[in-house]
């Protein structure tokens, strides 16, 4: 099982993809300075444990290293896994 994510901005969402087919989503919208993370979701049927946390901090790694936004947490999955990873913290919207 081969799992990656990628970054679609002509659909405003990071998508998680296991053997190149779809299977979770992180929405977002852009706003001034910040991309407001607003929906995560992963296939039920597909899901597995650790996919949507798999998903975020790939989603959370490429903002810090493609560009100067601040993460605005809209999304409880999000706002959740941020709490669990204070490391991330210098990426939160102050």
């Amino acid at each position: 099982m081969s799992l990656t994510v990628e970054n679609r901005p002509d659909e405003s969402r990071y998508v998680l993809l296991q053997d190149g087919e779809v299977i979770g989503l992180a929405e977002y919208e852009l706003r001034d300075d910040a991309i407001v993370f607003t929906h995560t979701e992963v296939d039920e049927e597909k899901r597995e444990r650790g996919m949507a946390s798999t998903l975020v901090q790939s989603a959370l790694d490429d903002v810090r290293d493609n560009s100067e936004r601040r993460v605005v947490a809209s999304c409880p999955y999000v706002r959740s896994w941020l709490s669990e990873h204070p490391d991330y913290a210098d990426l939160q919207e102050r």
